[in-house]
């Protein structure tokens, strides 16, 4: 196919509203991982789609919060720089008629960048179909939006209207990824967050929140499999008790569940070894998040 134009579209909203669940059914596969806790997405992560002569390079950036850590920092980082250098966004919101201040920043920040953004009211299926006019308005009256776009990233509904309203804001132009790419995240990197994934579905309150995960060792068999040695960094020590389990049977479960998820990624069978091990206050030594690869 050949392409014609391409560009690339920013998705932001607050934490937890669906923006990876959306570029997971925009792409069609896992690019981004997903769980019901806030700030999953920590690094900007590229979701490559080509339709109809069109490159879609779609950005997945964090939930804007109000940051606490080093980390949180950097993720709020990403999502200012990401705003600022696109052709076009999607601001992701919940169908409430009110703006909360994460809203207000983004829309702040994308009139700044003079970027031509389209509304994207995700959870239809949770309200009534009337309430959705008090929502339009109320962010009609606030910012002149490209487009609304009512949407379902969890069961699909509206999806598809996406890709014909951003084509024609797409410069024309090369492709920008090669072909057959969906994603621009090195397998490594995406072994390791399908790796987090797990444990932030798995584990409860803080802990996930304060893990990274660093693969020390990616090999390739004669006979295909590939063998993978992950670390588990986490803050503290009674973290370390509860990631591992009781006779290491919460950390058997987030190996078995990941390891299952990187072999249908990879499209072959893998060897997975896992160890957790203790870096007090990680996020908030610079060193540290660098060295864990947020930079």
């Amino acid at each position: 196919m050949e392409i014609k134009r391409a560009g690339m579209i920013a998705i932001v909203g607050r934490p937890n509203v669906g923006k990876s669940t959306l570029i997971n059914a925009l792409a069609g596969e896992k690019v981004a991982i997903v769980s019901n806790k806030p700030q999953t997405t920590r690094n900007r992560v590229c979701g490559i789609i080509n339709r109809d002569g069109v490159q879609y390079v779609f950005m997945d950036t964090p939930g804007l919060h109000q940051a606490k850590t080093q980390l949180g920092e950097y993720m709020v980082k990403v999502v200012r720089e990401t705003v600022s250098d696109v052709d076009a966004a999607l601001l992701l919101v919940e169908p409430v008629a009110r703006i909360g201040k994460p809203e207000e920043v983004l829309i702040s920040r994308i009139e700044a960048a003079r970027v031509p953004a389209f509304l994207v009211i995700n959870k239809i299926d949770t309200v009534d179909p009337m309430q959705l006019l008090e929502v339009i308005e109320c962010y009609r009256k606030r910012f002149a939006f490209a487009g609304v776009l009512p949407i379902s990233a969890q069961n699909g509904d509206g999806v598809d209207l996406i890709l014909p309203e951003l084509a024609p804001l797409m410069p024309e132009g090369p492709q920008l990824f090669e072909e057959g790419l969906v994603s621009d995240q090195p397998e490594r990197q995406m072994i390791a967050e399908i790796i987090r994934e797990k444990m932030l579905m798995l584990l409860s309150r803080e802990v996930p929140h304060g893990v990274a995960v660093v693969i020390e060792r990616f090999s390739e068999r004669d006979n295909e499999i590939i063998d993978v040695d992950a670390v588990i960094y986490c803050e503290r020590e009674s973290h370390k008790g509860i990631i591992i389990g009781k006779r290491g049977a919460m950390l058997k479960e987030i190996g078995a569940q990941a390891r299952a998820d990187i072999e249908a990624f990879m499209g072959t069978k893998v060897y997975l070894q896992t160890w957790v091990k203790v870096k007090e206050n990680w996020r908030d030594n610079l060193a540290m998040i660098r060295n864990f690869s947020y930079e």
